[in-house]
């Protein structure tokens, strides 16, 4: 009887943290041009966007295109002031630019770039000078092909990557890399950069991954990891025990819901493009955290507690303002103030929200 009593408390302590069947509509507002570019820059697909203290906004848009068609190097890091202006480009034919993922700010103010397409991860300090690299790209003298998504996944190796997709810290200062769309794990070195350890593989068990795209830590160190192929956000401890998992599942009305691009697709769809799939994720600064989540399908963002429970959503998907086309990173300075990058639409929107407008649950 009492090893039954263990299991079933096990099983409730690890039982996702699934999000409300029903959430308010939160208001909010697009700000037109908040961001402006200089004649002739322009940006690509926007893939991520930071804040820094000084409240001066960071993009990483897959613009500034060399090379053919098909395997063009393709990323630009870009940053604006507080008032929108454009301020200056960082890392300008910078060697780790390939095929650009996500940008983080740290609590110091360094920049951090990940490529997914180069296999690294790079700190720049707010002047904009390299501090450190992570990972290494494949040689331009070797014969050099992509890495390979399917079949058994390769052995993990300390220090290098395949496909990293994102970046955060805990207060001690030690960086999580989410690594990524091949080797699904998480990567933890230390202030100094010397490598920590990693955990996780392919699967979709509890701690095992399929894309881990986007990543995030509370003020305790608790790291959040958007788990997109298996459509959870899985929850650890600096060390990587498990915590919990979040699974999003706020209905929408599937006759009026449209894809950004594409066929609809089935009720039943799993991975990337289900409804909740957290493509991107952010935490606010403060003694009242909040999560922030973003799914492609039917295009939503999703407000929550660090629980898991859904306080509100908004929007679609769409190319008008308040509408969106796939977002790929958010920023979160503030719990009513949002920078989302979305890749089908080439642009940065800023939000303001207004949680005293909230309507009635959507059902």
């Amino acid at each position: 009887m009492k090893h039954w009593l263990i299991f079933g408390l096990l099983m409730l302590l690890s039982a996702p943290a699934f999000a409300q069947e029903s959430a308010p509509v939160i208001r909010y507002d697009s700000v037109p041009n908040a961001l402006k570019l200089p004649p002739n820059t322009y940006f690509g697909e926007a893939t991520g966007v930071a804040v820094n203290s000084k409240k001066h906004v960071f993009v990483l848009s897959r613009g500034n295109t060399t090379g053919p068609a098909f395997g063009a190097a393709a990323a630009q890091l870009l940053e604006f002031g507080p008032d929108g202006r454009y301020l200056r480009e960082i890392g300008k034919n910078l060697y780790a630019w390939a095929f650009g993922h996500t940008v983080r700010v740290d609590k110091e103010d360094n920049i951090w770039a990940t490529d997914k397409g180069s296999d690294m991860v790079v700190k720049f300090n707010p002047e904009g000078r390299v501090l450190m690299v992570f990972g290494r790209k494949q040689e331009a003298s070797d014969e050099v092909a992509p890495h390979k998504r399917t079949g058994p996944p390769p052995k993990h190796e300390d220090g290098r990557f395949r496909q990293p997709t994102d970046v955060t810290w805990d207060s001690a200062g030690n960086t999580y890399i989410s690594d990524g769309y091949v080797n699904s794990r998480i990567a933890k070195v230390d202030k100094n950069g010397n490598w920590l350890k990693s955990w996780g593989e392919r699967g979709d068990k509890p701690g095992e991954f399929n894309t881990p795209h986007t990543i995030a830590a509370d003020a305790q160190g608790n790291i959040y990891v958007g788990d997109r192929g298996n459509g959870r956000i899985q929850v650890f401890d600096g060390d990587g025990k498990f915590l919990r998992e979040i699974v999003i599942n706020v209905p929408f009305d599937r006759n009026s819901a449209r894809p950004a691009i594409g066929n609809k697709p089935p009720e039943d769809v799993k991975g990337t493009q289900a409804p909740g799939a957290p493509w991107a994720i952010c935490i606010t600064p403060g003694p009242r955290q909040v999560l922030y989540s973003a799914d492609a399908y039917p295009g939503r963002v999703f407000k929550l507690s660090l629980d898991g429970k859904v306080l509100g959503v908004l929007g679609e998907s769409g190319k008008q303002l308040k509408q969106f086309g796939w977002i790929h990173e958010m920023a979160c300075p503030s719990e009513n103030e949002l920078y989302v990058a979305e890749i089908l639409n080439w642009r940065v929107q800023k939000l303001i929200l207004h949680p005293e407008q909230q309507t009635a649950a959507n059902r």
